[in-house]
């Protein structure tokens, strides 16, 4: 191998987030000169190509994905299914085993960055190849959560046991409701793929790969990095924010017209994910009606980081999943936090509470509910500005944005980085 440049393969968990999030890191290495062979299933292919920025040295790999019984014929990605059938597609990615195999043996890369194919790090090892965990959620939360201080090879995460951090856990305001504790512990025992929890996948993907990286800075996540190399015994390596590049397409000349009908930051954008289900049929009756000409409903895929960047948009409601917040934290429209699941509730505790960068919608600790008056009053909250607390959020948006458009910064951690993966190739 060469000192200026290495050849990655990547195959991460078939959602939308975790694909195109993968695709941001790749044109970063490619950028500095360094090959990916990225495996997508075949038909994702076209609906990524655009993200990638160097197709000389970016080859897409398409990946049949195997029958599984009761998986809907021409699945590929979480987007196609609802989410009681994300199981058996994880028990589909799992069968590609054989095939991964021979594509890694054929193309020999020096290392393969994964997520979710707990079996990678292992096959792998055969091969005389790396295998590093790419993970696109915040070291907090797998802090929080799977840190070997909670001793899950002996026992079930209950919901008793997530109301509270482990004990070494970095000092801190995070804690998780009940409602959100049980759901994380209904979570990580659910099925995810054939015979194997999500917990247990997550174990061993973490315990059986040579170093886990994070999109983060030191700055941001410092602490909740150190623990958790501390406590896994790994090298744990930070990317920077890995922020994605300016879109290369304008946005479509629908949303141009609707959003410059309203003045500057007037605009409330809400957003709940990639892959969220129908929404129309959740809205009450003659809501479309009664906000014509003042809102739009749409149940698809949008342009969300040029919506966000767009003059008229003023706040964000969003799911708190790690990419929209990442694109939120860079645009000048604050932000309304509004988790719905899983890792969303601790990012969203880090937004409000750890970095105050935005407001979170109050709901009843027990189950979770809330009502349009809180979030009302959230959204009032970061837009006025006289409101005390808006200011103070307001205010550290401003300071992390600038943070994180820094010049140098992005460059500094991504050198870094390869240094590091370097390293670890000659380990």
């Amino acid at each position: 191998m060469g000192t200026t440049s290495f050849h990655v393969a990547v195959y991460p968990w078939f959602a939308l987030g975790h694909l195109t999030s993968y695709l941001h890191i790749s044109n970063k290495l490619a950028e500095r000169g360094n090959r990916i062979s990225f495996l997508m299933p075949r038909n994702t292919i076209p609906k990524l190509e655009h993200f990638n920025l160097y197709p000389d040295l970016i080859s897409f790999i398409p990946i049949t994905i195997p029958d599984v019984d009761g998986l809907p014929p021409g699945s590929e990605t979480t987007a196609d299914l609802p989410f009681s059938l994300y199981s058996l597609l994880m028990a589909a990615m799992d069968l590609t085993e054989p095939a991964i195999e021979n594509f890694l043996r054929e193309l020999r890369p020096h290392m393969v960055f994964f997520d979710f194919t707990y079996w990678l790090p292992a096959l792998a090892s055969r091969l005389g190849i790396k295998a590093v965990n790419y993970c696109t959620t915040s070291p907090a939360v797998v802090g929080y959560v799977i840190s070997p201080e909670r001793k899950l090879h002996e026992k079930s995460l209950t919901e008793t046991d997530l109301l509270h951090p482990p004990p070494s856990f970095p000092a801190s305001a995070m804690r998780l409701q009940p409602y959100e504790a049980r759901d994380v512990a209904a979570i990580t025992i659910k099925s995810h793929g054939k015979g194997i929890s999500f917990m247990e996948r997550q174990i061993i993907s973490f315990t059986s790969c040579d170093a886990v990286i994070f999109k983060t800075c030191r700055e941001m996540d410092g602490p909740y990095c150190d623990y958790l190399e501390r406590q896994m015994r790994k090298q744990v390596f930070m990317a920077g924010p890995v922020l994605p590049y300016p879109p290369i397409s304008n946005l479509e000349e629908k949303w141009v017209t609707w959003l410059g009908s309203f003045k500057p930051k007037t605009v409330i954008f809400c957003a709940f994910g990639s892959e969220s289900e129908t929404v129309k049929s959740a809205l009450p009756e003659g809501f479309i009606e009664r906000t014509k000409g003042r809102g739009v409903v749409y149940g698809d895929w949008v342009q969300q980081q040029l919506i966000l960047h767009h003059p008229s948009v003023g706040c964000f409601v969003t799911h708190c999943g790690s990419g929209s917040l990442t694109e939120a934290m860079v645009n000048e429209c604050q932000m309304v936090l509004l988790p719905h699941a899983g890792d969303q509730f601790i990012n969203a505790r880090i937004m409000s509470e750890e970095l105050k960068v935005g407001v979170e919608v109050k709901k009843s600790a027990d189950d979770g509910l809330f009502t349009r008056q809180a979030v009302c009053k959230a959204v009032i909250t970061v837009m006025d500005t006289n409101n005390e607390v808006g200011q103070v959020v307001r205010k550290n948006h401003g300071k992390w944005r600038e943070f994180l458009l820094s010049k140098g910064l992005e460059n500094y951690y991504l050198d870094d980085l390869v240094q590091k993966l370097h390293s670890l190739l000659k380990s």
